[in-house]
C-alpha cells in the first residue's frame, strides 16, 4: 500500500491511497458490508454511486459462512463480486459491543456466538489469520475498545493489552498484498491516547486508526481527543477514525487531519426512514410528505431524487415495501459519497473552511 498527500488546507488533507485492488481518493467514507453485502444495494450500484472501498466484519464472516469457506471460494472480493478495495475490521469492536457474551483475557477474547451460543475464541493471531483468509486489502489489528466512560485504571489496562496485541498482530501478519493498521486507544485520557499513538508508531504500521470514539461520549470530547492525538501520528501514513459518523463529525475530523471514515448511519438510518439531504435530515414517514410531489433533495442528482417524489418514498416506507429499503439506502449512500467528493474538491482549491461553514449554515439537523 502507498499513501500520498496531494493537497493540504490547514490540517485537512487530500491524497490517494493505492492498494492491490485500486486507488482510493482521500478523505473517503467506507460503506458497511458487514456480511459481505451492503443492505439492499448491489456492488455494481455502490461502484456507480462512487464508492471506492467497503468495510466488512471479521467476527461475523468468521461465524457465517466461515473465513475458510470464503478463502476456498477465491477470497472475499470474488465471493461478493467486488473488485475494488476492502477493509476488514479485526473483531475488536465486538469486544465492546458484545460485552454480555464475552470474556477478555491477556490472550484474547472468548465469545458466545450470537447465532447459536457456541464458544469461540479470537485473539490477535486468530484475527490476523481470519483477515488473511478473507483477503482484504486493509486488515486491522485486534484491540480492546474500552467503553465510555471508563476509569483510568481500566483504560490503561485496555491500552496495554491493545499494544501487546498489536505487536503480536504484526509478527503474525504475513500477507504482502494486505496492509495492516494499528488502532489507538485510551478513552478520553490525553496522556493515554498520546502513549498509545507513540507505542503503535514505534511498532510501525501501514496506517493508524483512532478507535474507542463515537461510543457514547459527547461530540466535544471526540473532537478534543482528535485534536491532541492526530499530531502524534505519522504524517506520511493514512489516519482512520473508526465508526464515525454524522456529516458534522466528518467535517470536524477532516479539519483535524483524518483521512478515512466508516459508519452504519447511511444504511441503518435508511431502514428507519431517516434520510440525509443537503438541507438537513428528514423523517420520510412524517405526514407532511404525504402529498409532497417534490424531490427528496433539490440539490441531489442521484437516481432516487431524479425519479421519485417524497410522497412516493413515504408511501413505500409506511407500506413496508422492500423497495423503500433500496431507494432510501441508495440515496443516503450517494449523499455521503457526494459529501466526501465535495470535501476533497474544497481541499484541492484551499477552500475547505469556507465549504464547511457554508455546508453547516444550510444543513439543519432538526428538519
Amino acid at each position: 500500500m502507498e499513501f500520498e498527500t496531494l493537497n493540504k488546507d490547514g490540517l485537512a488533507r487530500r491524497g490517494i491511497l493505492t492498494t492491490c485492488h485500486g486507488v482510493i481518493k482521500t478523505p473517503f467514507f467506507m460503506t458497511i458490508a458487514t456480511l459481505g453485502a451492503i443492505k439492499g444495494i448491489t456492488t455494481n450500484e455502490i461502484s456507480d454511486i462512487g464508492g471506492e472501498i467497503i468495510l466488512s466484519n471479521t467476527y461475523h464472516l468468521h461465524l457465517r459462512p466461515g473465513d475458510n469457506i470464503i478463502k476456498n471460494l477465491g477470497g472475499l472480493h470474488t465471493f461478493m463480486n467486488w473488485d475494488k478495495p476492502i477493509l476488514t475490521d479485526s473483531g475488536g469492536f465486538q469486544v465492546f459491543s458484545l460485552q454480555k457474551i464475552r470474556k477478555i483475557t491477556d490472550e484474547g477474547v472468548e465469545f458466545l456466538s450470537h447465532i447459536d451460543g457456541k464458544k469461540l475464541f479470537i485473539g490477535p493471531r486468530e484475527s490476523i489469520q481470519i483477515q488473511e483468509n478473507l483477503g482484504s486489502d486493509i486488515a486491522m489489528c485486534f484491540d480492546e475498545c474500552a467503553p465510555y466512560p471508563s476509569d483510568y485504571e481500566y483504560a490503561l489496562s485496555a491500552l496495554k493489552r491493545t499494544t501487546r496485541w498489536a505487536k503480536i498482530c504484526k509478527e503474525t501478519h504475513k500477507n504482502p498484498n494486505q496492509s495492516l493498521f494499528g488502532i489507538v486507544q485510551g478513552v478520553n485520557y490525553r496522556d493515554l491516547r498520546i502513549q498509545s499513538a507513540k507505542e503503535l508508531t514505534d511498532i510501525g504500521f501501514d496506517g493508524y486508526a483512532i478507535g474507542g470514539l463515537s461510543v457514547g461520549e459527547p461530540n466535544s470530547i471526540m473532537y478534543e481527543v482528535l485534536s491532541y492525538t492526530v499530531p502524534y501520528l505519522p504524517q506520511d501514513k493514512p489516519r482512520y477514525l473508526m465508526g464515525v459518523g454524522t456529516p458534522l463529525d466528518i467535517l470536524e475530523a477532516v479539519e483535524r487531519g483524518i483521512d478515512m471514515f466508516d459508519c452504519v448511519l447511511p444504511t441503518r438510518n435508511a431502514r428507519h426512514g431517516y434520510l440525509f439531504t443537503s438541507l438537513g435530515p428528514i423523517h420520510i414517514k412524517n405526514s407532511k410528505y404525504k402529498e409532497d410531489n417534490t424531490p427528496l433533495d433539490p440539490n441531489c442528482s442521484c437516481y432516487v431524487c431524479k425519479n421519485y417524489s417524497k410522497a412516493y418514498l413515504r408511501h413505500l416506507f409506511v407500506s413496508k415495501e422492500l423497495l423503500s429499503l433500496r431507494l432510501n439506502s441508495y440515496h443516503n449512500i450517494y449523499f455521503y459519497q457526494k459529501l466526501m467528493k465535495d470535501i476533497r474538491a474544497s481541499i484541492e482549491s484551499n477552500k475547505f473552511h469556507s465549504f464547511k461553514k457554508k455546508f453547516l449554515s444550510i444543513y439543519q439537523t432538526t428538519l
